[in-house]
């Protein structure tokens, strides 16, 4: 595990070095500047908004917890901390996950299998979500004159995208794991399983009992997380104007798309180092002919994500140094 770690990694840096090695550094940062502090700031602000709707779709998927302010300022702060381990382990984005479950008992006192609920509905909420603002996107691109080999792979990712979710959420829905491990628990030599299938039966009848007698708020949630991911779309179409290269609004929303699913797919290297990078390098000399200036906008998004990360970071501290309830 540890050397996969490593590998994960380099693999992550090697493709941050292929993407620098194909710009100009001078030209990416004097793109990068033109941003301004006022800018930086719209940006940043802009992030926590999407940390805020974020948190509060997290605090809708959570079962007996009232929807109040209380509980979103707790939701947000356990939600910054998760964040920090998502972006140094290469786990899917998911190294973050345990480390909420564990803050929301010893802190709150929210059982583990709730928070444990939870953080999987905010999980599928996000994808479902997340599904529905890349079909959007492609749509757009399907339709645009972008070249034709360009929207056969956004095509051929969407479509990955969609059976992933697909198979994630129907494992849920369908009690897949449960139904598995009680058939594996039939032979003798897997006998041992049954010890532990009582806690995933459990998990299972949560997350159904969520997706069957809260079906509006799940659709709420739904709608609260595609409006954070449009955040992201405004972000760019924002960035873009103090970067002296205005786009529409639907360029906007494909730059994302395509970013946010090239991101998903390198889900194993720690923040997408190099893919994220490499993401908007690759659309921006598609969709305006000029690299560096993807490359700019990846830079400023790394600093806006710095500092909520920092944020996050401190929370984390306060946390630790904290008793527990």
């Amino acid at each position: 595990m540890r050397i996969l770690k490593i590998l994960y990694v380099a693999v992550g840096l090697a493709l941050l070095a292929a993407v620098f090695a194909g710009v100009e550094f001078v030209e990416v940062w004097s793109r990068a500047v033109l941003i301004g502090g006022g800018g930086m700031l719209l940006l940043i602000a802009l992030y926590g908004f999407g940390f805020l709707i974020d948190s509060f779709t997290w605090q809708m998927a959570m079962a007996g917890v009232p929807l109040n302010a209380r509980w979103l300022w707790r939701a947000f702060k356990v939600r910054m901390v998760g964040e920090v381990f998502n972006n140094v382990m290469p786990a899917a984005g998911m190294g973050g996950e345990p480390v909420k479950a564990i803050l929301l008992n010893k802190h709150y006192g929210l059982g583990y299998r709730e928070g444990t609920a939870s953080i999987i509905l905010g999980r599928t909420i996000n994808m479902v979500a997340q599904v529905l603002f890349l079909a959007i996107g492609f749509a757009a691109v399907w339709t645009s004159d972008l070249p034709g080999h360009f929207k056969g792979l956004a095509v051929a990712g969407l479509a990955a995208f969609v059976g992933a979710t697909a198979i994630f959420f129907y494992a849920q829905r369908l009690r897949v794991v449960s139904l598995t491990g009680s058939w594996l628990g039939r032979w003798r030599l897997l006998e041992r399983i049954n010890g532990v299938l009582h806690h995933v039966r459990d998990m299972d009848e949560r997350l159904i009992r969520f997706y069957t007698e809260n079906r509006g708020r799940f659709a709420a949630a739904i709608a609260l997380a595609f409006l954070n991911w449009a955040v992201g779309a405004v972000e760019i179409y924002v960035a873009l104007i103090f970067l002296g290269h205005p786009v529409s609004f639907a360029d906007a929303w494909i730059i994302e798309s395509v970013a946010q699913l090239i991101r998903s797919a390198a889900f194993f290297i720690p923040a997408a180092v190099g893919a994220q990078e490499g993401a908007f390098l690759l659309v921006f000399s598609v969709m305006t002919g000029e690299p560096a200036l993807g490359v700019a906008m990846a830079l400023i998004r790394r600093a806006r994500e710095l500092v909520w990360l920092l944020l996050g970071a401190a929370f984390g501290v306060v946390y630790a140094a904290r008793p527990a309830r």
